[in-house]
């Protein structure tokens, strides 16, 4: 039985743990750390779908295929847009 005594926390997660943005996390530092520029082979990736252009290296060819290629670019979309702040009146 529930302690009535007690308040419960409720915590809405954003993000679930693995998500998109975690994906492209994990992805962009094993291509970094093979000395390959990330944005051009997550480019390559998404444009192509060959995931031969996303290294083995940490299993992020492996991590980066949990993603639908359209999920990562409204994830770097959505991202891009908060950062630059755009919004109805820039028009």
């Amino acid at each position: 039985m529930a302690d009535l005594n007690n308040t419960q926390f409720f915590k809405v997660q954003t993000e679930e743990p693995g998500g998109v943005k975690q994906i492209l996390n994990e992805v962009f530092v094993a291509l970094t750390e093979k000395g390959y520029n990330p944005v051009n082979q997550i480019v390559g990736y998404i444009m192509s779908g060959d995931p031969t252009y996303i290294t083995s290296h940490k299993n992020a060819r492996s991590i980066i295929m949990k993603a639908e290629r359209d999920e990562l670019v409204e994830e770097m979309l959505t991202e891009y847009i908060k950062y630059n702040h755009w919004d109805e009146e820039a028009e």
